[in-house]
């Protein structure tokens, strides 16, 4: 297989999807035979504690067109999708997720309308946001804060799953950043890229916990905008205007009308607040220190252990 070209890469992660590989593997080897004769499909095992790097072995020893890319420890899913983009080989790229909310089957309807030839993306959205109502809502307020303070717009309620042509995905494997936010990269790389609706299901809860994503949203954020250090530089000036206007009419009151300058708990209060918005904005100086931090190390995106591949 390795002297054919190969039409079509899958490539997906592995993270406690023990319960998934294999339903996911049949499923979307069906559709991708049914496409073409030539495909690959990678498994990037991001750490998973549980068994799901001896399931994918087991499929990679009875199926030559099954590709384990084994990573060291638990990287995150955004450093192993992009990991396993690296080591795809075909025309197009077909990057999903493994545990089944998004169904195999759209692969086809994402085939049928790159085949068209007037885009390099076809990437998939929800319609409706699956989960409970505080999901919704801090779902459609992350993205609502991210267009509005970066530069890089992103279609609402992305999901994962996504066909490439080679030239984007080479385009796209050129950025080098240590802590990739992928919808944003993915949006930055440019192209003619079309969307279409995909119903999720719900096969499990997110494996991400509220401090996690909120910890992602301040890295997107961080990563694509620098209008954060702009806002709080323009409020900080208006706060420091106000208050020497408000120092001068005490003056003027104290000077003219002889009022003593009174107000101990006002006084208080003042500097509290003065003083939580300061250390607020060093807290968002701090972060974009950080990541200059990370990149300065140039770390390796991520460590792999074992790659198993048929040649």
């Amino acid at each position: 297989m390795s002297n054919q070209p190969i039409d079509l890469s899958i490539v997906t992660s592995l993270y406690k999807s023990e319960g998934y590989i294999e339903s996911f593997y049949h499923r979307i080897r069906e559709v991708a035979a049914q496409l073409t004769g030539r495909f690959e499909i990678i498994l990037v095992n991001d750490g998973s504690p549980d068994d799901s790097l001896a399931k994918a072995l087991a499929l990679h020893e009875k199926d030559s067109r099954i590709t384990v890319v084994d990573l060291s420890r638990n990287f995150g899913h955004h450093r192993a999708v992009y990991t396993g983009l690296g080591f795809a080989r075909g025309r197009m790229v077909y990057l999903t997720d493994s545990d089944l909310e998004e169904p195999p089957e759209v692969l086809e309807l994402f085939y049928q309308r790159l085949q068209q030839g007037d885009c390099d993306v076809v990437y998939g959205y929800q319609e409706n946001r699956k989960g409970g109502m505080l999901e919704r809502i801090s779902g459609d307020l992350f993205y609502k804060t991210f267009n509005f303070l970066s530069d890089v717009k992103l279609p609402r309620n992305l999901i994962t799953a996504r066909l490439m042509t080679r030239r984007y995905v080479d385009s796209l494997l050129l950025h080098r950043d240590r802590n990739p936010f992928m919808a944003g990269l993915l949006a930055i790389t440019g192209y003619i890229q079309v969307g279409l609706p995909v119903k999720k299901g719900s096969s499990r809860s997110s494996s991400y916990s509220w401090l996690r994503r909120l910890r992602e949203a301040c890295n997107s954020v961080t990563a694509f905008s620098s209008k954060p250090l702009l806002l709080s530089t323009w409020l900080g000036t208006i706060i420091s205007i106000v208050a020497s206007i408000y120092i001068v009419y005490l003056l003027a009151m104290w000077l003219v009308r002889g009022i003593p300058l009174e107000g101990w708990p006002s006084l208080i209060v003042s500097i509290w607040f003065l003083g939580g918005l300061n250390l607020f904005f060093i807290g968002i100086v701090g972060l974009y220190l950080s990541r200059v931090f990370m990149e300065m190390k140039d770390r390796p995106l991520t460590v792999v252990r074992a790659l198993h591949r048929h040649q």
